[in-house]
């Protein structure tokens, strides 16, 4: 799947190669953590990774998995710290909600995460719920994409 955006930004499903590009992007890996670099490549291998790239390479990258009671979760959205506020975010987030099978799609972000927020605010994302005890003191607040855009059963891969 690749879906071409005015200016030049094209979301598509990730290689098994595509993993080192996106960990230069990854604000946590990039910063050097070691594990989000051993996730991301793990994430690309298992095909559920959705990037999104300009002419200069990568700019952001979306993780669709179907671990949460068998329904849509996005696991990891992730913007270069360079191409945030510029749409990435919810391009990717049109791309996996278009991409999920399930008749519902989830995630969640830290009550302390506020660009996050107001991404699936601005996306129309419902809060849900609120999770206490992943993170001390800081929350666990879960989001579900509204079901009119999503096309269960079909699939993009």
């Amino acid at each position: 799947m690749a879906l071409e955006n005015p200016g030049g930004l094209v979301t598509r499903r990730a290689t098994s190669s595509d993993w080192t590009g996106l960990a230069g992007i990854d604000s946590v890996a990039a910063a050097g953590d070691h594990a989000r670099g051993v996730s991301i490549r793990r994430w690309c291998e298992q095909g559920v990774v959705l990037v999104a790239q300009d002419a200069s390479g990568p700019v952001g990258y979306s993780v669709l998995e179907y671990t949460f009671f068998e329904q849509g979760f996005v696991t990891m959205l992730m913007v270069a710290p360079t191409a945030r506020r510029q749409g990435v975010g919810t391009r990717l987030l049109k791309a996996t909600e278009a991409w999920c099978t399930t008749p519902k799609l989830f995630t969640s972000t830290n009550v302390s995460n506020h660009p996050m927020q107001r991404l699936l605010q601005f996306a129309g994302w419902s809060p849900v719920g609120l999770l206490h005890g992943l993170d001390e003191g800081d929350p666990e607040l879960f989001h579900l994409c509204p079901n009119i855009r999503l096309r269960g059963g079909v699939d993009h891969g």
